[in-house]
């Protein structure tokens, strides 16, 4: 008996119950409910209703699985163009952000310690205002007379613009991808910012000094030195941005026009518009394992190299 009470408290240890927290977290808010997707993906709907997959006929136990959601995603052209598309404006604005987001956290990081705090409260000041808000906010701004649409006009940049494919035509800036990348990048750039501001706030700067002893210029110290230190920063922005920006709906749907199609619009219309579920969990599941699997890749490739330098 003491042996039994002695196992209990060594597994309801707070060390354990500090890692079992998230563990248990991500059974809850994503196992779950992706089983339960993953379930109607290859179900029969009626109606309302779906088939169960298990089902007792004559003494046998059947399992009934339908397969052919997913059978028509690889056939058709469209879902592929769809993913593609998703994936390309998510990996645009990632690189954007990045570029956007280094610059100023570390500035934030590099500032005197009295103002760091200030910075960090102007990144996180836009969360105060809806989500909502802030993207009409950008269709105001972006229409005909809109402040940032005269600006862009006036300067002769719509012209660039146009040219690079970005907008249909010079002075159409609305319903575009240029339009759709830059309101995921407004939106998401605190995301990319605030981890590489926790990363390069904790680096040793004496490292630095030392490199500069060894003769290194500034520019230099920064790409061998401050950048391989900031890479744990700069894939969890990445991750930050690149995950939601792939199944993003609110913002194609303000911002973007019908040559925008990303993944997020098409769940949408199977699950409301076409009433078909299981189509739309197909759609949703392909997505998810579309960033789940190389994210495992990484992590075991990250969790060797880690392994291998120790």
């Amino acid at each position: 008996m003491s042996a039994v009470l002695a196992r209990a408290r060594s597994l309801l240890s707070g060390r354990r119950l500090v890692i079992a927290a998230p563990y248990l977290f991500l059974l809850v808010f994503f196992l779950f409910p992706f089983l339960i997707v993953g379930k109607i993906s290859v179900s029969e709907m009626e109606a309302v209703t779906f088939k169960d997959l298990l089902s007792l006929r004559d003494g046998v136990l059947q399992l009934t699985l339908r397969l052919s959601n997913y059978q028509f995603i690889a056939t058709d052209s469209l879902y592929l163009k769809t993913y593609l598309s998703s994936l390309h404006y998510a990996a645009a604005t990632t690189v954007l952000c990045l570029f956007i987001g280094y610059p100023f956290a570390y500035f934030m990081a590099r500032a005197r310690a009295t103002a760091q705090p200030a910075l960090l409260m102007l990144v996180m000041l836009p969360f105060w205002t809806s989500f909502l808000v802030r993207v009409y906010a950008w269709k105001g701004l972006l229409t005909e007379n809109g402040f940032v649409a005269d600006l862009i006009i006036g300067s002769g940049l719509d012209q660039l613009l146009a040219s690079l494919g970005l907008i249909a035509a010079p002075g159409k800036l609305m319903n575009t991808p240029f339009s759709l990348v830059l309101g995921m990048t407004y939106t998401y750039l605190p995301f990319m910012i605030l981890p590489l501001y926790a990363n390069l706030a904790k680096m040793d700067l004496r490292l630095l000094e030392a490199a500069a002893d060894l003769g290194a210029s500034p520019w230099v110290a920064f790409w061998k030195i401050t950048v391989p230190l900031s890479k744990a920063g700069i894939i969890a922005g990445a991750m930050l941005v690149f995950i939601p920006c792939v199944g993003e709906y609110v913002i194609p749907e303000l911002l973007g026009g019908p040559e925008t199609l990303m993944i997020g619009r098409v769940i949408w219309d199977e699950f409301f518009s076409n009433n078909d579920w299981p189509m739309a969990s197909t759609v949703a599941v392909v997505m998810i394992l579309l960033i789940i699997v190389p994210l495992a890749v990484f992590g075991k490739y990250q969790a060797e190299s880690q392994e291998a330098r120790k």
